[in-house]
């Protein structure tokens, strides 16, 4: 694992803060926002600078990404300690409204221990999101519990220039005996870090049973996708599964099973389960068998756009039909592009829904907000030949807390329909 990074470049000459009679050395170096620069958004809670807003001069870009650094606004008043890297979009990121802390084991145990103390309310075994980036004050950082096992995914140059420490302090609040980082995302590539996936204490032997919903899912922390496990969809699958009794299920971009073993464990008929990839519909199926539905349960392979077609041609027909496909807008430049993904989503999921029955439409595109996926969705169902009602919007569950001040922080929305 890597070391911290140092409080290097020793602070410059003109970065000493002047106290009257006497000039103070201040820990870290100084970084200044431009004259037009928003001050009072970030002293109300918003956390990023971008990177038109800072003064980046000579020694700004001198400081090595991940680099610590006390902002201050244009009049030289500090705001708080952030994290720079001059690589990135984000230039800054707020860390502390103390601008002289220290990013000691003592500061991450701190942080660690109070989103901790929310999940352990929360929920009665371990198995949740720890921390949540910037929601829980750690921006960048998102940790998952799986039991003793936690998989780290450090995705700004400060978190991971600080692992070994978090890993400590981690350890030492929630005693996981194992602990992975996972470097794959979108996010590292932005901050100029590998994808290196790596087993930083302990070990993983084989897939972590996750108990959740009335079901058993099967999360493979060290090589499935993210984390292994989608924990932001708990309550929608919990809210999903109160349509299934009795019913047959369409599961569309199955992954492990999310929706689809929770329908099972409330009395669904049947489900079929649909992913491009075959590793996780194979957990998927685990997760049917250890959970006791197998003789329910039937995958397909493929193309989810290809695969809905073919079962409209086929004229398939269920009673509930559950759409979460991966983030078709990711950033605003893909935003136009994918709410016509998701427009044709529904659009070809529609026909699939029997009369009287439910279509559930998700999206974890935090560049498509509620009302533009709303509106996506509506078009689609209504070029699918359908009409239906909005029942129900859900969001991600709170171990994935909102920072009300940043709207990316709330990315997951969940529409429930039911159709004519």
């Amino acid at each position: 694992m890597s070391s911290p990074i140092s409080h290097s470049p020793a602070p410059h000459p003109a970065d000493d803060a002047d106290t009257g009679s006497e000039t103070v050395s201040r820990r870290y170096p100084i970084v200044r926002l431009r004259p037009k620069a928003e001050a009072r958004a970030l002293r109300h809670g918003f956390p990023w600078v971008y990177a038109d807003e800072l003064v980046t001069d000579r020694r700004t870009n001198n400081l090595a990404p991940g680099a610590l650094a006390i902002l201050v606004d244009a009049d030289r008043r500090d705001l708080g300690l952030v994290t720079v890297n001059t690589n990135s979009k984000i230039i800054a990121r707020m860390l502390d409204r103390n601008p002289e802390a220290e990013l000691d084991q003592a500061w991450f145990e701190a942080k660690l221990s109070r989103a901790f103390s929310l999940r352990d309310r929360l929920y009665d075994q371990p198995f949740y999101r720890l921390v949540h980036a910037e929601a829980d004050g750690l921006p960048g950082i998102v940790i998952d519990r799986f039991g003793d096992v936690a998989v780290i995914q450090p995705n700004a140059a400060w978190a991971e220039a600080h692992l070994d420490v978090l890993v400590a302090a981690l350890q030492a609040v929630t005693g996981v005996q194992t602990v992975v980082k996972n470097a794959t995302g979108r996010s590292r590539g932005l901050e100029g870090l590998n994808e290196e996936n790596l087993v930083l204490v302990g070990g993983v032997s084989a897939p972590i049973q996750v108990p959740m919903n009335g079901a058993i899912y099967l999360a493979d922390v060290t090589g499935g996708q993210k984390t292994g496990l989608f924990y932001d969809q708990r309550p929608n699958h919990a809210f999903a599964a109160g349509f299934a009794k009795g019913g047959r299920v369409l599961d569309m971009f199955a992954h492990v099973g999310g929706f689809g073993l929770a329908a099972l464990a409330h009395g669904a008929a049947s489900v079929l389960a649909v992913d491009a990839s075959a590793p996780a519909l194979a957990l998927a199926g685990q997760g049917a068998e250890a959970s006791g539905f197998a003789d329910r349960f039937t995958t397909r392979q493929g193309d989810a756009f290809d695969v809905l077609e073919s079962l409209g041609t086929e004229r398939a027909q269920f009673d509930l039909v559950i759409c979460d496909p991966p983030a078709f807008a990711p950033a605003k430049p893909a935003l136009e592009a994918g709410l016509r993904a998701y427009e044709r989503i529904a659009r070809l999921a529609a026909p699939l829904v029997a009369p009287g029955g439910y279509l559930v439409l998700c999206s974890c595109s935090h560049a498509a907000d509620l009302a533009s996926f709303r509106n996506a969705s509506a078009r689609g169902i209504g070029r699918g030949g359908r009409r239906g009602q909005l029942l129900h919007t859900g969001f991600a569950g709170p171990d994935h807390p909102m920072l009300p001040q940043l709207a990316e922080s709330g990315y997951l929305k969940a529409l429930f329909f039911r159709l004519d």
